[in-house]
């Protein structure tokens, strides 16, 4: 089965409007209240199907940094870069050494934009360098605290990732942010800067929970855009002063219109604007149907360890007979299917599953549910941009 369809109907999640309050610090401006979830929690979070444009699938759509607040680069020029990508993907974790080869090797990069424009890398911040991990449908695979950059989840929740007249960049820029990095904010903007504030986002492998971007021309920002007081204690280390990061959460609009990319491995990243941008995960028609098949395997699992054959067949049974949406993207509608392979060729022949099969299959099943784990790096970068 495959699937032309180069508009798909997602689930994202949103600060419910009844948690947006007055700005008193700016006036005719809205904030989120302090009781709204980050865009990394999971209460009080509003989902809502929204319109996605597959720009895989889509080759009409051209993004631009300077345009719609973002883009694709590619990596494949930077060869250290890949070799270092490629063995991060397969340990599924990143260490300190692979970390400080990353950033050498982006250090100083001239990034090529799928618009044609260079982004050159001037400043690769000290925070901000994490690995994201979820499994489909929202399902948690990190542990309960992130350990220095692992085990972090994908967001909850629509946000950008700071804002420009707040903390930290009002302290460590003097207050000169607003006039030096392009930006798009409620209360302001620079359209004229050559520099920006951008995440560069590489997937690992994103077959579900795919990051998505808001098409700028769709958000207003004066009655979309709210601000908000993320607190870093628990992932980051900051002076007092500056424990309280300044980002924006977003409302949902039936008009607004989102953007992502279903064929995407660590040879490409997007860059986008920091100060700017809305993003967040997304839930693909399908993953429901693939969390199913992911349990089920995984449960499956611990019965061929167990080598018990009745078990087996009782844990595969969510797996059989599954059927794909329609809407599903291609890469995820392989995806399932492989899983119910795995599952039907199981179902066949239990004993032998159980018996002198169990390594094969074992290591079939998992290579199989390791695809529906969405793993990505991001890092926090100043570039200049040039056409």
């Amino acid at each position: 089965m495959s699937s032309t369809i180069t508009t798909i109907p997602v689930r994202l999640g949103f600060t419910p409007a009844t948690a947006a309050i007055d700005d008193p610090d700016h006036p005719g401006l809205r904030r989120a209240g302090p009781r709204t979830s980050g865009p990394y929690g999971t209460k009080d979070v509003e989902l809502h199907t929204c319109t996605a444009t597959d720009l895989a699938q889509d080759p009409a759509v051209a993004p631009d940094l300077f345009g719609l607040g973002f883009d694709t680069v590619d990596l494949t020029p930077l060869d250290d870069l890949q070799q270092t990508l490629r063995r991060v993907a397969a340990a599924g974790r990143i260490a300190d050494d692979d970390a400080a080869l990353v950033r050498a090797a982006l250090d100083g990069a001239a990034l090529r934009c799928s618009s044609g424009a260079t982004a050159t890398v001037l400043h690769i911040a000290d925070e901000g360098f994490i690995m994201r991990s979820s499994g489909p449908n929202r399902r948690s695979v990190t542990r309960p605290e992130s350990t220095d950059m692992n085990d972090h989840g994908a967001a909850t929740s629509v946000h950008a990732d700071q804002d420009v007249y707040g903390t930290p960049l009002r302290q460590v820029m003097d207050g000169r942010a607003p006039s030096l990095l392009r930006h798009d904010s409620p209360d302001g903007h620079n359209h004229d800067a050559s520099l920006m504030l951008a995440n560069l986002w590489i997937p690992l492998q994103q077959i579900v929970q795919p990051l998505v971007l808001a098409d700028p021309r769709t958000v207003d920002r004066r009655r979309h855009q709210l601000r908000y007081g993320l607190p870093t204690g628990s992932f980051l280390e900051r002076d007092d002063d500056m424990a309280i990061n300044d980002i924006w959460t977003f409302l949902h609009d039936p008009d607004q219109r989102w953007f992502l990319r279903s064929e995407m491995d660590h040879t490409s990243a997007y860059l986008f604007n920091t100060l700017s941008a809305p993003h967040g995960a997304c839930t693909l028609p399908g993953e429901d149907v693939a969390e199913r098949c992911f349990l089920a395997l995984a449960d499956a699992e611990a019965a061929v360890a167990d080598g018990d054959a009745a078990a087996l067949v009782e844990a595969l049974a969510p797996a059989a007979d599954v059927a794909v949406p329609a809407e599903a993207t291609p890469a995820l509608q392989a995806a399932i299917e492989a899983m119910a392979s795995v599952a039907a060729t199981a179902r066949r022949d239990p004993t032998t599953t159980c018996g002198e099969g169990a390594e094969a299959w074992t290591a079939t099943s998992r290579a199989a549910r390791d695809r529906v784990i969405r793993r990505s790096l991001e890092l926090r970068l100043v570039v200049s941009v040039a056409a």
